[in-house]
């Protein structure tokens, strides 16, 4: 990692001979490529009108499902200028994270394990593995806020102020490529970047450097509706609109009880969900913008679930978990054990009924749900008969689900 030396802090005022331009911008592209950037772009600071209205739809429609993020100030969070005293533009980069197709189907299906729907397959030998996303993998996000440090460290040397965002709920970091002619929107709202696709990570640097703005991306999905039925959930409402309400990778992260209708699509899943961009056929095409490795790809279910709460938050450091409370990732661990776990090894009972005495009533209800699944019928009883009057649980005693077809 760079010194402390090398991101000087914003100057107070701005230098009035502070370069800008084209040429500077030049200068600036040169220094993003040296950091690694080689997707960058300048998007305006006026207000991003449309992405607000597309906010505010979604509330009106009541599809956003306690989801916060830009959604929490509309305003604030489509408003650059209001970033950074004096912003004249917006500098907009990208930085890859995909990994070879082939390399990830036969990482998801080595045999420790099998991932998909449930419902449908036989069950494998071995521990059972939860997937993760490929963008939490690793820490691409700090990896992009280094790389944005660079370009923010020169402007703040020849005497602009530049603040960085990543993966932040100030800026609506989407609208923002869109505009900086980096992609276009996917009907699965995802930006695609030309002859590259979706894998990528964004990152905003609000200056008060004036630069070129480019115009935003043309459309080029055209037809293609691939994305839409390849959501496990049909959280893909209509192009280019997600349901929250549906979204796997938001239920993962929301407190509370999570749907009940849309556990057994979750399958092996424990953070983020991946479907829609695997079936785009640009991702397909252009598998080889790769970044090395598939780190954190798996997660063993049973190994985080003998962990202590500070231990488990110890190992899932990088996700984002409510509060950080482990009631949640817990949760998520028990019902993929409830999915793919193997009711004939102990060490699966013994992780579900352990967790039916768990402090927690949420956390005692979803332990109940994957009993049932598995077939851990006294356990079921056990409950029933513990006069636990908790409502999560009550709730779950009335809607139990059969045993999981494949037992």
């Amino acid at each position: 990692m760079p010194s402390a030396d090398t991101f000087p802090r914003n100057p107070r005022t701005v230098s009035p001979s502070a370069p800008s331009g084209s040429g500077y911008w030049d200068v600036l592209r040169g220094v993003a490529a040296g950091a690694g950037l080689d997707v960058v772009g300048v998007a305006p600071v006026a207000p991003m009108l449309r992405a607000r209205a597309a906010l505010e739809d979604r509330i009106a429609r009541d599809m956003v499902n306690g989801m916060r993020f830009t959604f929490l100030r509309p305003q604030r969070s489509t408003s650059p200028a209001d970033l950074v005293e004096g912003a004249r533009s917006v500098i907009v980069a990208m930085l890859p994270y995909a990994h070879d197709d082939t390399a990830h189907a036969d990482a998801a299906h080595d045999g420790a394990t099998w991932h998909g729907s449930p419902s449908t397959s036989p069950l494998a030998p071995g521990r059972p593995l939860a997937e993760v996303a490929r963008y939490a993998g690793r820490d691409h996000v700090g990896e992009l806020k280094s790389a944005l440090g660079s370009i923010a460290a020169r402007l703040r040397r020849d005497g602009h102020r530049a603040t960085i965002f990543a993966d932040d709920n100030a800026i609506v970091d989407r609208e923002a490529a869109w505009l900086a002619g980096l992609g276009w929107f996917g009907k699965n709202a995802n930006i695609l970047v030309p002859g590259r696709g979706s894998w990528f990570v964004i990152g905003c640097i609000v200056t008060t450097a004036d630069l070129p703005v480019a115009r935003p991306a043309e459309d080029g999905c055209d037809t293609c509706t691939r994305c839409v039925p390849a959501c496990p959930t049909g959280a893909i409402a209509e192009p280019g609109v997600i349901d929250a309400r549906r979204c796997l990778s938001w239920l993962l992260q929301k407190p509370g009880i999570f749907a009940r209708e849309h556990r057994v699509a979750l399958g092996a899943r424990i953070y983020g969900c991946d479907d829609c961009q695997t079936a785009c056929p640009v991702n397909r095409r252009h598998a080889d913008d790769t970044r090395p490795g598939r780190e954190g790809s798996r997660v063993d279910v049973l190994d985080l679930l003998t962990l202590d709460d500070a231990a488990l938050d110890d190992a899932v450091d990088r996700w984002w978990v409510e509060a950080r409370e482990m009631a949640w990732v817990r949760r998520n661990l028990l019902i993929v054990l409830g999915n793919i776990g193997d009711p004939r090894d102990d060490a699966v009972r013994a992780a579900v009924e352990g967790h039916l005495d768990h402090p927690r009533p949420e956390v005692r209800a979803h332990a109940l749900w994957a009993a049932a699944r598995l077939g851990f019928d006294d356990a079921v009883t056990a409950v029933r008969d513990s006069g636990d009057g908790s409502p999560e649980v009550v709730d779950e005693l009335a809607h139990l689900p059969p045993l999981r077809p494949d037992l």
